[in-house]
């Protein structure tokens, strides 16, 4: 069984976003790190693969973004993945990404595709979606758990109020989110020494059409001074929540 996992990378949650004068991001100063999500899913695929009763062949990344992504998908094929591929573009958004993904899915056979529920980025949730549309194949939502059995998948899958176990064929597609995996694994010496020589293979775009554009974007507002109100004097503290908060309404 081959495994695919969508590659995203994304600003470490830690930096601080500034803003250029025309209004975009600016991205000198962004430290950036495999999707959390992703990562977690490329844990459970490296999991599976070590499972002989799995049969897992193959771990590939897939990614769609420019050539100074190449360091953080090392850092994911020193977590143990076999090779990557970078599809050398820039996604304007999730369609554009979908676009490009499914056409090199297409013209690669492949088992299962995992995706992460979401980048801690945009949060879309689009993406997954996309591709099992565009590829016309089975896709389940919300997974926190897969096993193998025999040539099926046993998906486990968030529902309201509870969980849903369900049996599916291959070929399929598979978002996950946070469960499918305990922490993310970190890379030890020999995988960072053996992911230098890991291939990063560096495909052409194919033609796709971004549906969404961004013109600007701002930063929220600065929060509002705290007020702090004597616990003897509850008073002031209901004229705060009339007045200015204006949560509620005194008669």
């Amino acid at each position: 069984m081959d495994i695919i996992i969508l590659m995203s990378v994304v600003p470490d949650t830690t930096t601080r976003i500034k803003l250029t004068g025309d209004g975009l991001p600016d991205m000198k100063e962004v430290q950036w790190v495999i999707n959390p999500w992703d990562e977690l899913a490329l844990t459970r695929a490296l999991e599976l693969k070590e499972d002989p009763e799995s049969a897992v062949d193959k771990i590939t990344l897939l990614h769609v973004g420019p050539a100074i992504n190449g360091q953080v998908l090392r850092k994911a094929l020193a977590m143990g993945a076999d090779e990557a591929v970078r599809i050398d573009a820039i996604p304007r958004d999730a369609y554009e990404t979908a676009c490009h993904i499914s056409a090199f899915i297409r013209e690669n056979s492949v088992d299962l595709v995992l995706a992460g529920i979401e980048s801690s980025d945009y949060n879309g949730a689009a993406v997954g979606g996309l591709v099992a549309g565009m590829l016309d194949v089975p896709s389940v939502s919300a997974v926190t758990g897969i096993e193998t059995e025999g040539d099926n998948l046993r998906i486990v899958r968030e529902v309201d109020g509870g969980r849903e176990t369900l049996r599916m064929p291959l070929p399929l597609l598979a978002v996950v989110q946070k469960g499918i995996a305990r922490e993310p694994r970190m890379p030890s010496m020999r995988g960072l020494i053996m992911a230098r020589k890991k291939t990063i293979r560096v495909i052409d775009p194919g033609a796709a059409e971004a549906r969404t554009e961004y013109t600007k974007f701002e930063l929220p507002p600065a929060k509002p001074p705290c007020h702090l109100v004597d616990a003897s004097n509850p008073g002031e503290l209901l004229d705060l929540l009339e007045q200015e908060a204006k949560v509620i309404r005194l008669s």
